[in-house]
Parts: structure tokens; C-alpha cells; sequence
């Protein structure tokens, strides 16, 4: 008979200490700290075209856009993560006590991995609705042109949409913002994504 030990349980200052002095990022999940992987070629080239998109339309409504190593608290889930790119409306509001993690982005964007596409889908979105100025949230996904946008409703509901449309335009509704396919997917090679 196998006995299978539980993982070890963290607090949140000790995953805190953790990464202050990891050589790699890891997120938090209820007691458990998970390391995250590297990103591809893909991956990196989506986030660098958002963020080079983003910014300078963004800018003048008082966003702010952040992208990859900025850590997110979500207390009701005793989580914290590392969204690819989140956008902060007004000023960054932190985690007490921290001046490295935040707690209020409006939108945030994953790039999907196969590793990590199930979670950004199910736990993560589940996590990011507890958060009072969440507002939409963008799944991009690194292997084909396709792009998956959940939007908060006046009304507290969430509208999905889905594309592939190649001459597409990305509309932020939450910050009346467009980005077209084309510049999101600039530089990026489908075909030299590992199997």
C-alpha cells in the first residue's frame, strides 16, 4: 500500500519569504507554493506586443499597464499570482504592508500555455471575479490566433466572447480601448511552438 504525504502547508509570510529569495517565480494557492514555468518565444512576444500597444492608449485615461512580475493578493482564495499583463485604473493599490503586490487590477490578460490553460480558464477567472474592480479579463492563446474576452455587465454578469478573426479588433470595454488581432499576434510564429 502507497501512502501519499499531503504537500506542505505555507502560511502566506512564509511563501512571501520564499520569494524573496527564489532564483524563480512561484504562485501561492491556500497553503501551497507552485512553481511556475518559463514562458516561450510566443508567449514572451504576446505580452511585449500588448504592452507596447497598451500603454501609450492607456496612458491617457489613467491606466496603468503592468506586465508579468508584479504579484497579485486575492484574499478570499489566499492566493496570490502573477497575471501575464494586468491594468490598473488610477493609482496601484497594495497589499498592506507591501509595496510589491497589488490588489486592484481592472483587466487582466493570460497568454495560454497547455500547461497552464485549464487553470487561467477555471480557477484563476474564479479568483479574480472576487476582486471588487475586476472587470475583464483577456485569454490569448500562444499556438493559433485565437482570443477569448470575458467582460463584466452593469448588471454583475459576465459576457463571453471568442474570435479568430485574423483582421479583428480586441475592444476593452472597461477602458474603452481597441487593439487590432494583428498587432497582439506581430512576430509571433506558430510554427516554431514545441509539439
Amino acid at each position: 500500500m502507497v501512502v501519499q504525504t499531503p504537500p506542505r502547508q505555507y502560511s502566506a509570510e512564509e511563501y512571501l519569504a520564499h520569494e524573496e529569495a527564489a532564483e524563480s517565480r512561484s504562485e501561492y494557492r491556500d497553503g501551497e507554493i507552485i512553481p511556475m514555468t518559463g514562458g516561450s518565444l510566443n508567449h514572451n512576444q504576446i505580452i511585449i506586443n500588448l504592452v507596447l500597444a497598451l500603454s501609450p492608449r492607456l496612458r491617457q485615461q489613467n491606466y496603468n499597464v503592468y506586465a508579468n512580475d508584479l504579484r497579485l493578493w486575492i484574499p478570499r482564495y489566499q492566493a496570490y499570482t502573477y497575471p501575464d499583463v494586468l491594468i490598473i485604473k488610477d493609482e496601484p493599490v497594495f497589499q498592506s504592508g507591501r509595496k510589491d503586490t497589488v490588489i486592484n487590477p481592472s483587466i487582466i490578460f493570460e497568454v495560454l500555455s497547455k500547461s497552464t490553460s485549464s487553470r487561467d480558464r477555471g480557477d484563476k477567472f474564479t479568483y479574480y471575479r472576487s476582486i471588487p474592480e475586476f472587470q475583464e479579463y483577456i485569454l490569448i492563446d500562444q499556438y493559433q490566433l485565437h482570443i477569448e474576452q470575458l467582460s463584466k455587465t452593469p448588471d454583475g454578469n459576465w459576457l463571453f466572447k471568442e474570435t479568430d478573426d485574423e483582421d479583428g479588433v480586441l475592444n476593452l470595454v472597461a477602458a474603452n480601448c481597441q487593439i487590432l488581432h494583428r498587432q497582439i499576434y506581430e512576430r509571433v510564429n506558430f510554427e516554431t511552438q514545441p509539439e
